[in-house]
């Protein structure tokens, strides 16, 4: 069933117009009595799912029972981010994602199906898990919202990933990480089909079909004046949804540069990166883009740890960013890295495997924390007062006499040059 699907790259939703769009799909999903919302956390501020959970909790009253946020392997949202991100929604509604203890296994894909979909790349089952809740709670809606925007991990983000994932247990979300980055981070990004896409589709299929589930999907867009615009919202319980959503985030949030970039310079915002597992978007989102030998320059003003869980953290410090070939030997020998799969996928993922350089500056990490982690260290308040981050929009700069490609945010997009994409 299909609620509502607007959206283009000219389009610019109201606040009004927001709310009554949602309306509109509240109305055609009629009424209910137990309502579980399950937006992003923190880390997706800016995907305007905090605004439509203050919509959905305003319309539906005191049916919504219980609101998770899709943490995944993200820690708890504090009661400021959760006042911050969600207005006058009550915090006692708000329910913690354990990823280690609070899951249930639904069933499995088999290791034959991840062998054939990776060509070979890995060969063990993929357990479906969820979070207990939405078993046990009795629910008879759960509104699933979230961004769509290009991702490293599943092509594009949220519509299952967001449930099985975001909910998800420590075994699925490894093994599902570690299945991108064997396939192949650079065949993945920007692609709504891809083998991690195709296994959480495959679960909500076998195993999903009985969770009362409506996903609601934003695209959101930078306007030439830089600030942010709702240009889509797109509503249903299949995956029509997703799909048009990942049409409109191509559009928008897709930069096709056609040459190379020699230097990159990307902002991280304190508030939304506090850690290089959320930070290192910025070599994620723009390796596409860099050069043979160029340069990337990470500004991080807020980011003092590496993971954001404190077992992960120990996993980065000791085997650090070092490259894919490094990573995949690691996890045939070393058993601790092993069992945890995400943790050896985030490696691959934040390294360029030697092709350009990743200059880090932290403001929390120290330099031999930075070097010992594979990266070059770079003074933070220095290189902010070089690049200034907060005068620029994304684009082209002349700085200290060199041309550089400065990123506001890199959550918000995928960067490519045009033949490394068509590749």
């Amino acid at each position: 069933m299909v609620y509502y699907t607007e959206g283009s790259a000219d389009k610019v939703f109201t606040k009004l117009e927001l709310k009554n769009a949602l309306h509109e799909a509240f109305k055609k999903i009629g009424p209910r009595n137990r309502v579980l919302i399950i937006p992003p956390d923190i880390t997706r501020f800016h995907s305007r799912a905090g605004e439509i959970t203050e919509i959905a909790y305003n319309y539906y009253g005191d049916a919504v029972k219980a609101i998770m946020p899709a943490l995944g392997t993200h820690v708890p949202m504090t009661e400021n981010e959760i006042r911050k991100m969600f207005g006058n929604v009550p915090a006692t509604l708000f329910r913690d994602h354990d990823w280690r203890n609070d899951v249930v296994t639904l069933g499995e894909i088999p290791s034959e199906t991840l062998e054939r979909i990776s060509e070979g790349k890995v060969s063990y089952s993929w357990p479906v898990q969820i979070n207990k809740l939405l078993l046990e709670g009795d629910f008879d809606l759960m509104l699933s919202i979230g961004q769509v925007v290009p991702h490293e991990v599943i092509g594009m983000a949220n519509y299952t990933k967001n449930i099985f994932v975001g909910t998800g247990g420590q075994e699925g979300i490894n093994k599902s990480h570690y299945l991108g980055a064997a396939f192949g981070m650079e065949r993945i990004m920007g692609r709504a089909d891809n083998p991690v896409r195709y296994i959480m589709d495959e679960a909500y299929t076998q195993f999903g079909k009985d969770l009362p589930i409506v996903f609601i999907q934003t695209v959101i867009g930078t306007e030439t004046s830089g600030d942010l615009a709702l240009k889509g919202l797109y509503i249903s319980e299949d995956r029509t949804a997703f799909e048009q959503a990942s049409d409109l985030a191509l559009e928008v949030n897709f930069t096709m540069l056609n040459e190379p970039l020699k230097t990159a310079v990307v902002y991280l915002d304190p508030e939304e990166f506090r850690s290089t597992w959320l930070g290192n978007k910025s070599i994620y989102r723009t390796r596409m883009a860099l050069a043979d030998g160029g340069r990337l320059i990470v500004l991080a003003p807020g980011v003092s740890a590496f993971g954001e869980d404190p077992e992960i953290d120990k996993l980065i410090r000791k085997y650090g960013y070092k490259g894919t070939e490094k990573v995949l030997a690691d996890v045939e020998t070393q058993d601790d890295l092993r069992q945890n799969l995400s943790a050896a996928a985030h490696l691959i993922h934040g390294s360029s495997d030697g092709r350009f350089s990743i200059l880090y500056c932290p403001g929390g990490l120290t330099k031999e924390e930075v070097e010992s982690a594979g990266y070059e260290y770079g003074d933070i308040e220095a290189m902010m007062e070089l690049y200034k981050p907060q005068e620029k929009q994304d684009g082209y700069y002349h700085v200290d006499g060199k041309e550089i490609y400065f990123i506001a945010n890199p959550a918000l997009g995928l960067w490519a040059c045009r033949d490394r994409f068509d590749a």
